[in-house]
């Protein structure tokens, strides 16, 4: 509850934005506690010395300012494509592998600094909520969690510039009236919701689009890429070996140049209701279309099947926040198991939103062009598929007879 005296020092996550800056102010007025900040640098691409300078302004002595980009690509967004996880079909989860990560650190840095809490400034409508503190709770039992919108009484952006004038909290002139609609980035993907998009039958403004041009305005001309793998990561991009974070980043930009990687989604989110949200992952979805063609050609079809149908299930634990959850490790330890062999390169273009598999190679392939060419092959007998359509018809032809009996 507010004002728990027990509560001497938390580490909240600090974009150093105005919401965050107002949480800040108002746990230290409510919980007369210390506040230390975390802003992690995930690629969202903004300047985050900002964050630094206005911590400070608001007396802060402990300042976690981290570039995780590196971590967050090879750690959390190359396993969960790994799965090819879409959350219902569409959605590449840009949002929800982040929280886990933030959840993480915010949780290691109040035991470094001897913290008693932590606090983030998620509402109480959204997933974002869940996410944060299901990873808090499973790494650390004990930890208490502050979420200052479910318990202040602030409802309206009015409410929160009146707080901040009251507070000496600087608010930018662009900050004072109604945003257009909230924003979410990352280097994986930018998520846009509420506002003019509320509507799900108005078509998303142009200027709600930031990483990536219209299809339309996109290259008459094509481009092409290719993409290496090894054991079911992207390690190099048109043979040069990169990062994960700098592969992605290139990836990104190809995409945003080509118009690729729009989303106009109404999903369920995991609290009850459903939203519209607007997503944008150019390097992602390129990503997506070229590990999907290197397991065409390395995995066996059962395991490529099982693999498959775990998707579903791994998508949603990962978009409710059960990263670090025993099912999704699970099937994590599955899921890369299977990965073993999936290495080769594949071929893409690029072309008016649209990524393209144009041809697809490994050492480790299980495509037989002897076997499945027209021509006389060896290794397959085709007189051998008749006892092998008899087989599969037994039980066809046993109901078709009972059938045919009844009547």
């Amino acid at each position: 509850m507010a004002g728990d005296k027990a509560i001497k020092k938390v580490v909240l996550a600090y974009s150093g934005g105005l919401d965050t800056s107002i949480i800040l102010k108002w746990l230290q007025q409510e919980y007369d506690c210390e506040v230390v900040t975390f802003t992690a640098d995930l690629g969202q691409g903004e300047e985050l010395a900002p964050a630094r300078a206005k911590a400070e302004l608001l007396g802060i002595k402990e300042i976690f300012i981290e570039d995780l980009r590196e971590t967050f690509v090879a750690d959390y967004v190359f396993p969960m494509m790994r799965a090819n996880a879409l959350y219902e079909g569409q959605y590449l989860l840009g949002t929800a592998i982040a929280r886990p990560l933030i959840g993480k650190r915010l949780v290691e840095i109040a035991h470094e600094t001897g913290a008693d809490a932590i606090s983030h400034g998620a509402t109480g409508k959204g997933n974002d909520q869940v996410r944060f503190e299901l990873t808090a709770y499973a790494l650390d039992p004990d930890i208490k969690v502050i979420a200052p919108w479910r318990e202040w009484d602030m409802v309206s952006r009015a409410d929160l510039i009146e707080f901040a004038e009251k507070h000496q909290i600087p608010v930018p002139t662009d900050k004072r009236g109604e945003a257009p609609f909230s924003v979410d980035a990352n280097l994986l993907h930018s998520s846009s919701e509420g506002k003019v998009l509320e509507d799900p039958w108005s078509e998303p403004p142009d200027y709600v689009f930031q990483r990536t041009v219209s299809p339309e305005a996109a290259p008459d001309e094509p481009t092409e890429v290719e993409i290496g793998f090894e054991a079911g990561d992207a390690i190099s991009l048109d043979g040069k070996a990169l990062s994960p974070a700098m592969l992605l980043t290139k990836l990104n930009a190809l995409g945003h140049d080509n118009g690729i990687g729009r989303v106009d989604l109404v999903e369920n989110r995991f609290v009850g209701m459903k939203s519209r949200g607007v997503y944008e992952t150019p390097g992602g979805t390129i990503l997506l279309a070229a590990h999907r063609a290197i397991e065409s050609l390395t995995l066996d079809r059962e395991a490529a099947h099982l693999k498959e149908s775990l998707m579903p299930r791994y998508a949603e634990l990962v978009y409710y926040g059960f990263w670090f959850a025993p099912e999704r490790e699970m099937l994590q330890a599955a899921i890369d198991a299977s990965q073993t062999h999936v290495s080769g390169t594949v071929r893409l273009k690029l072309y008016k939103g649209n990524a393209i598999v144009t041809g697809r190679k490994s050492p480790n392939s299980l495509y037989s062009e002897d076997l499945v060419t027209f021509e006389e092959g060896a290794g397959y007998d085709q007189a051998d598929a008749a006892g092998f359509i008899k087989l599969n018809a037994l039980r066809l032809r046993t109901l078709a007879a009972r059938n045919k009996k009844a009547k």
